[in-house]
């Protein structure tokens, strides 16, 4: 059959690119060919195994739930009775895929990881506008599943908000479609009910735009809110904004018009965060159902703690949206997935963006941008990006149709795929470390050393970073942070390099919880030991 490269363009600009892949950094994988669901939402667990979850009133997936398990949905156009599963849980080390059981809709929704490491995960559509649910994962030999919880629900209910674990371990959760508040897990019991947070009705415009907020929480204690095209310090003590950022120029940035936000990581006295947000869609865009308005291309940075913030602009080597932004354990962030053209919704993007881009925030303005190794698999709308602790990068997702298509031009993705960036390849494998010694759990400002073995002789400083493993979603990954510890320069002991650290001062700098604890040899991350950091 002959191919028409006039009705798939993009499949032009890949054989293009594929005749100089080679020269490019990063490698690609194929782990599972079907997941069972296309995974709208993601997170890494601390037992190795990550979470997969779509909305439930979809349809047939391709994973059926165990025989017995179904369950009875009067929203589900197709399915009144549905014994497919809309969540699975997929072990890393074995590549297999077990089904769960999620009961109420989870579309557009939220989550983030609790201290103790159980998955919280709230709101959604229809059914599951107001529900809390928990995921406390297991060892992969065991069985553990989700739970609904009967005894609280969400006060407002939430479709497109954003979680945040705070630094006393418990969770904010903000906005959502219409819902211009912001509320507590646990529900605080000096407060009764949600709390109107201004700022997000003030920023919405007639296509929303204010939609998933990015929110990151700053070593100060303090919120960085941004929705649309401004950004606010948010006091979650007293819910009260005590500083407004100026406007980032470039066009509305998040769903759905949506780039991609991160904070860089935290190091040094730990006072210092930089956010950056890159990409996004035309204004206009989501209204008129334009598949073909080229996405912006321009990233702004900014010093959130600085007193007299600015926004620093510069342009990624592509226009993007849908991307998303990944913290990698070496301080770089991987820039991947969406589309080149359109804007987030329903058959409303085009020209896929099959390269990837590493940002590396120590380098000159100019020169932050490197474009890497294209992949084969167009990640549109509802796809996923997530640090896996063996510092490869999962990429899951990507339907952007109402049901599941396979027959569409983009069609509902069910492959699992990893990208390895530059730091595993070959070449460099004798100097990646091997971490040998490391304890379950630390305290807050807690002297403790690392032990590790590395092929070569060590030059140089190897850091100790900790990295969370945020809940991913809508090109925004919730809570997604990396620290860097304060270390001592490692020393010969025993055929081994003992690395004394100091753990994170407070819950403010990193939050309780499970983080994935990478040593760092001259830019080559070690695989991760979980580490609990307690108070």
């Amino acid at each position: 059959m002959e191919t028409s490269f006039s009705s798939h363009p993009w499949l032009l600009i890949f054989i293009t690119l594929s005749t100089v892949h080679a020269q490019l950094p990063g490698s690609w994988e194929l782990l599972v060919s079907n997941a069972g669901v296309a995974s709208m939402h993601t997170a890494v667990t601390r037992f190795n195994t990550v979470v997969l979850l779509d909305r439930t009133n979809i349809g047939p997936s391709r994973k059926m739930l165990p025989k017995g398990h179904c369950r009875y949905d009067r929203h589900d156009d197709v399915l009144k009775k549905d014994c497919y599963a809309h969540s699975v849980v997929f072990d890393l080390q074995t590549n297999e895929i077990r089904p769960l059981m999620i009961l109420t809709d989870t579309w557009c929704s939220s989550g983030q990881f609790l201290p103790d490491g159980t998955l919280l995960q709230t709101g959604g559509d229809l059914d599951g506008f107001k529900k809390i649910r928990k995921f406390e994962p297991c060892q992969p030999d065991r069985f553990c599943d989700w739970v609904e919880l009967k005894d609280v629900e969400l006060i407002n209910g939430r479709w497109y908000a954003t979680n945040q674990i705070l630094p006393d371990g418990t969770v904010i959760i903000v906005g959502g479609r219409g819902t211009n508040t912001v509320e507590y897990y646990p529900p605080r019991k000096t407060q009764n009910g949600a709390v109107e947070l201004k700022f997000l009705a003030e920023v919405e415009d007639n296509q929303m735009d204010n939609l998933y907020p990015y929110v990151h929480l700053l070593p100060n204690s303090h919120l960085f809110i941004f929705a649309n095209n401004k950004a606010v310090m948010y006091d979650h003590e007293d819910n009260k904004v005590i500083h407004e950022y100026p406007e980032l120029l470039g066009g509305p940035r998040n769903y759905p018009s949506a780039g991609s936000s991160i904070m860089l990581a935290l190091d040094g006295d730990f006072k210092t965060a930089v956010i950056v947000i890159c990409g996004g869609a035309e204004y206009g865009a989501f209204i008129e159902r334009s598949t073909d308005t080229p996405a912006h291309g321009s990233c702004g940075r900014i010093i959130a703690t600085d007193p007299n913030p600015v926004w620093e602009m510069e342009d990624m080597p592509f226009g993007r949206v849908m991307g998303d932004m990944v913290m990698l354990p070496t301080g770089d962030v991987l820039i991947i997935n969406g589309a080149q053209s359109g804007t987030q919704g329903f058959e409303m993007g085009s020209n896929p963006c099959l390269n990837p881009v590493l940002y590396r925030p120590d380098q000159p303005i100019g020169l932050r941008f490197m474009t890497l190794n294209p992949g084969t698999v167009p990640r549109m709308y509802h796809s996923t990006a997530n640090l896996l602790p063996d510092g490869r990068v999962l990429l899951a997702g990507s339907n952007p149709h109402y049901l599941y298509n396979f027959a569409a031009e983009f069609p509902t993705e069910l492959r699992l795929e990893a990208f390895s960036p530059e730091y595993l390849s070959l070449d460099r494998a004798n100097i990646r470390p091997v971490i040998e010694g490391i304890p379950e759990s630390v305290r807050y400002g807690e002297a403790f050393d690392v032990f590790v073995t590395v092929p070569l002789p060590v030059v140089g400083v190897v850091e100790v970073n900790f990295g969370n493993a945020p809940f991913a979603t809508h090109s925004f990954s919730q809570g997604q942070r990396l620290v860097k510890l304060t270390v001592t320069p490692s020393v010969p002991e025993d055929g081994r390099y003992r690395i004394k650290c100091t753990a994170p001062p407070n819950g403010a700098v990193a939050p309780p919880g499970y983080y994935m604890a990478f040593a760092v040899n001259q830019g080559v991350p070690s695989v991760a030991r979980w580490v609990h950091l307690v108070p």
